[in-house]
């Protein structure tokens, strides 16, 4: 069986964990996909606009190798890996990967997309469009995804830390609040959601404090147990004042947005 690429998806993920666990539940993480160009491509996308979502069937091509069995962000209860036919998984035996997407506009042969949970340069093999006639079964079981520990945690965010993340988001950053809610409401504080096998973050146990990282940027937060609530309270830079230096190396090219950040709320 042979498999051609028929476009490739462009976006700001560019490292394994840039990318959501699940794409749909973190809005503010757009792309694009751009079909190859002299193959009718301009024909097969006529009439998908009117859709609000589609399927992207494409290729984990930073992966190698499978493995049989994975561990979860939440595990059920009593199990702490499940079979990898059993998960979403990236390592497979074969890398397809499937993801459910907003589609936001087309123009020509490029395809804006939002909630997305793929890297930079991803092959995408094919397009469909999502249909919740035929796609959505709500009361479905879920297998073991039913039995996960943990209820959600309620998050919420200071005055500053919105103030932050919209200046973010207007100067083309992630939207760190969808991220923070995503990572944050559900998992394994103390023994619950911390577990200490996110390597993005670091609690302090005994402050109820944390930091959660996102690419060179520090998410600062408080935790309540009793309550299980999160606060999110400021953004900073992940760079020292060192590091921001304007002759300093660059290698991702976002210095110049951190220093007008830390410029601006330093204040």
């Amino acid at each position: 069986m042979q498999v051609t690429p028929i476009g490739t998806f462009y976006g700001d993920a560019v490292y394994k964990y840039d990318a959501p666990r699940q794409g749909s539940l973190f809005a503010g993480h757009p792309g694009r996909i751009v079909l190859n160009a002299g193959q009718n491509f301009e024909m097969a996308l006529r009439d998908l606009e009117g859709f609000e979502r589609i399927w992207v069937i494409f290729q984990f091509h930073e992966n190698q190798g499978w493995r049989p069995t994975t561990r979860p962000p939440v595990p059920p209860k009593g199990r702490d890996r499940v079979g990898t036919f059993a998960s979403r998984s990236p390592y497979r035996p074969n890398s397809i990967g499937l993801s459910c997407v907003r589609l936001l506009k087309i123009e020509g042969l490029t395809i804006f997309i939002d909630e997305s949970d793929l890297l930079n340069g991803t092959p995408v093999l094919d397009i469909k469009p999502y249909i919740p006639m035929a796609d959505a079964f709500p009361e479905a079981r879920a297998g073991w995804v039913d039995e996960q520990e943990g209820d959600p945690w309620i998050v919420d965010a200071s005055e500053k830390f919105i103030k932050q993340n919209r200046w973010l988001v207007e100067h083309l950053v992630p939207d760190l609040e969808s991220f923070a809610r995503v990572q944050l409401s559900r998992g394994n504080i103390g023994a619950d959601i911390f577990d200490g096998s996110r390597r993005r973050l670091t609690i302090d146990e005994n402050a109820k404090k944390g930091v959660l990282a996102y690419r060179t940027f520090r998410i600062h937060f408080e935790y309540d147990e009793g309550g299980r609530r999160v606060f999110l309270r400021h953004i900073a830079s992940g760079y020292s004042p060192e590091e921001l230096e304007a002759d300093a190396v660059d290698p991702y090219g976002d210095k110049p947005v951190h220093r007008e950040f830390v410029a601006l709320f330093s204040l």
